[in-house]
């Protein structure tokens, strides 16, 4: 191999591992759920339709749990990822479908990530199965090599 080959081979491995580590940071976009279009929308009458035509001009929502007695819920949500940092909720769409009693289209609403409210719906918190024994203590008492340690009465 010549001088010049070699020289080569380095630049274009290196030219690789640059485009690589470039390609590591893109911002990866993921999209979820479904939200049909307002011109799917505009095609269902408030106080005409029921669930079955609401049903075959936008589908149902894909979850049991989004399809309620008086309110059909339809949900679509975009998240961004940049290299390490946490995914973070760029847009979301809710579009709420509520039902008269009788099974007739009361009322179509839109909202947006704008419109939302951080909304806790637990808060339990469930205390740890594991002792507060500290970090070297725990490290050693899953070894062989575990010394004898006095134990928290005596300290």
């Amino acid at each position: 191999m010549t001088v010049g080959r070699i020289k080569s081979a380095i630049l274009g491995t290196g030219l690789a591992t640059a485009l690589a580590g470039l390609s590591a940071c893109t911002t990866m976009v993921d999209n979820y759920g479904y939200v049909p279009t307002d011109m799917q929308l505009q095609e269902i009458q408030v106080g005409g339709d029921t669930r079955e035509s609401v049903a075959d001009k936008v589908g149902m929502p894909p979850l049991e749990d989004f399809r309620r007695d008086n309110v059909w819920y339809y949900i679509a949500s975009k998240t961004e990822t940049y290299a390490w940092r946490a995914p973070e909720t760029v847009d979301r769409q809710v579009v709420a479908i509520r039902f008269a009693d009788g099974g007739s289209v009361s009322n179509i609403e839109r909202f947006g990530l704008e419109d939302g409210e951080v909304v806790t719906l637990s808060r339990r918190v469930t205390e740890s199965a594991v002792p507060d024994m500290g970090f070297l203590r725990g490290l050693f008492s899953n070894t062989s090599l575990a010394p004898s340690l006095p134990s928290e009465d005596a300290l």
